[in-house]
């Protein structure tokens, strides 16, 4: 694969890079359940003489794992009866590039394969890819664009700990959605990512703040849906290590607090693979773009769990908030799970329902593979929803965490089109989920029990 600009490296220009001391790091990294990079910093030596060529290795437990990193049971891929073992790190040479955020560091995103070189099929990357090779098999292309939003704090992530999360200094004290008076305390923080980020091979739009005390949002331009979700993952790391390195913090958790909460709004399109438009004619919208969308919206109660992984995900659903309650489409229509917007050439979909907190290969994979079953059964496009779709008598989306898993679980067109190993692979990642929170005794529930019960 080509890279997608001449901000990334080639493996022959991070050679002279190394022999020059211009590089004496390079991470090798993938991107794990919880959508987080996890691998390997190696001396630049090292991956000159060995992993170049060869790659490295990590444990197999890195894909059978809680948020805390603690082994758990129900996974069919790694458990102490089968040993934990290893899987290789596979570079994708077409992801490499400088992080000029860190001294002297390149990276470079990785598959992971088993050690016969078969794929790890519960891997996010390779989910993605897979759903990418049905689109190619139509000889059509997935472009995508992820709008993620943040709040940022002039407190530090120690300093946050230990005061428990709360009582945080948010870098704004007012909602200043669209305010430039309101982002200038944030620019510091906010050009540093940008500056950094567009080093590192990102094509950067701008920024600007949202409504929640200190947040904010960076936008980053469209591209293939692979180099969006390897850049969503590479912008989520960078951007909480440049805060840290600056003494602040970040969090993209869907919902901090009871105001507004951390969306991430997906855009998507098909292309022929000449790059012709399919989605849109002299006529306006296909038949195809229609039954894409027809798909996408039948799919979306059982696709969810892949749009929102976490207890906290749920939290996000409220009317009245700019995230979605009901599974309904309207053109630029805020209120919806799915707007529609742009013509001809920008036409596109709008996925509303993911939070901050989003796996972007899952949720592109779950968006591709929803509009396909739409494009393959010749599914119908109901009437748009005019008006509040808070208001509507549509379905709704799931309240809770446990009623996604149940529907992802259940669900035929998920099994048809990830395979069973990945549907009980995330199947079970809800249940960890589930049994930490069920376990746990909440701030709520002290607060309101502690004396009065």
């Amino acid at each position: 694969m080509t890279p997608p600009n001449d901000r990334y490296l080639t493996p022959e220009r991070l050679r002279v890079l190394i022999h020059e001391d211009a590089v004496d790091t390079v991470i090798m990294a993938f991107t794990d359940m919880q959508g987080r990079l996890q691998g390997k910093r190696l001396h630049a030596r090292y991956f000159l003489d060995v992993a170049l060529a060869h790659g490295t290795e990590g444990c197999n437990y890195l894909l059978a794992v809680d948020i805390d990193m603690n082994t758990v049971g129900g996974y069919a891929i790694a458990s102490w009866e089968r040993g934990y073992g290893d899987f290789e790190f596979a570079p994708d040479w077409a992801t490499l590039r400088l992080l000029t955020h860190h001294p002297k560091t390149a990276m470079v995103q990785c598959d992971l394969v088993w050690l016969d070189h078969s794929p790890v099929l519960q891997s996010p990357r390779t989910i993605l890819k897979h759903q990418l090779d049905r689109v190619a098999e139509r000889d059509l292309v997935a472009l995508a664009g992820t709008e993620l939003e943040f709040i940022a704090f002039d407190t530090s992530y120690e300093d946050a700990g230990r005061l428990r999360w709360r009582s945080l200094t948010p870098v704004s004290q007012y909602n200043i959605d669209y305010s430039i008076l309101g982002t200038s305390r944030a620019e510091p923080l906010l050009r540093d990512i940008r500056n950094h980020m567009y080093a590192a091979g990102l094509d950067v739009e701008g920024a600007k703040g949202e409504c929640n005390l200190g947040q904010q949002e960076i936008g980053f331009l469209y591209a293939d849906a692979l180099t969006t979700a390897d850049n969503h993952s590479v912008y989520k790391t960078a951007a909480k290590e440049i805060a840290a390195q600056r003494g602040q913090s970040i969090t993209f958790m869907a919902k901090y607090n009871e105001r507004e909460g951390n969306s991430c709004h997906i855009h998507l399109s098909l292309r022929g693979a000449n790059g012709d438009v399919v989605f849109w004619d002299d006529g306006g919208r296909t038949p195809m773009y229609d039954r894409f969308i027809a798909g996408v919206l039948a799919t979306m109660r059982e696709f969810t769990l892949l749009y929102a992984p976490n207890v906290n995900s749920y939290k996000r659903f409220a009317a009245a908030s700019f995230a979605p309650t009901a599974v309904a489409w309207g053109l630029d229509n805020r209120t919806c799970a799915v707007r529609l917007v742009g013509h001809g050439p920008s036409a596109r979909m709008e996925n509303r329902v993911p939070g901050g907190d989003v796996n972007p290969y899952l949720a592109l994979a779950a968006m591709l593979a929803g509009g396909l079953h739409g494009i393959e059964s010749g599914l119908p496009l109901e009437e748009q929803l005019v008006g509040n779709a808070y208001d509507s008598d549509k379905p709704h989306v799931p309240r809770t965490l446990r009623e996604a898993r149940d529907l992802f679980a259940g669900s035929g067109v998920a099994r048809a089109a990830f395979g069973d190993e990945v549907v009980d692979h995330y199947a079970n990642m809800a249940d960890v989920e589930l049994a930490a929170f069920d376990a746990a005794v909440t701030d709520w529930e002290l607060e309101r029990s502690f004396e009065r019960m």
